[in-house]
């Protein structure tokens, strides 16, 4: 039983996911790695219209956050061995990911929700899933949120 208090207490005392919430700021952490710039506003501009940080959290999994340059997470996706923490990568979308559960049968495919204040796709199998969550209101001009990896 003290052995049990003691992990208790250490899990407690570790850090969070490096990752931010879908709707968010970014994650601040030195795990994350802004990648190249995606999809420049025009090609006259300079100004990317949104950066990419790849992180992976305890379990493997590569969470990538797309990051608007009002420093707002409009999608994240991941792929991994296992699901991320979808409360965590979600944060206050995540009832709208699980209402969308609710309305198909367990077990039949993935989930797979589109409408116009949010979307997600997360499929798999063990050892391998994958995902993405988008707010399409945020996405930006001339962004499909279907190129998004």
């Amino acid at each position: 039983m003290r052995f049990v208090k003691i992990v208790l207490a250490a899990t407690a005392l570790l850090p969070l996911a490096s990752y931010a919430a879908l709707g968010g700021a970014p994650s601040t952490g030195s795990a994350p790695q802004t990648l190249l710039r995606a999809a420049a506003l025009n090609s006259s501009s300079s100004t990317a219209a949104y950066t990419v940080r790849e992180s992976r959290d305890t379990d493997g999994v590569r969470i990538r956050e797309y990051v608007l340059p009002t420093n707002v997470v409009f999608a994240v996706t991941w792929q991994g061995p296992v699901r991320p923490d979808m409360v965590t990568l979600l944060g206050s979308y995540f009832p709208n990911a699980v209402s969308a559960g609710t309305a198909r049968v367990r077990g039949t495919g993935p989930l797979i929700e589109r409408n116009g204040d949010f979307q997600i796709e997360s499929a798999g199998r063990a050892g391998n899933f994958f995902g993405k969550a988008v707010l399409p209101r945020l996405v930006p001009a001339n962004v499909r949120a279907d190129d998004l990896q």
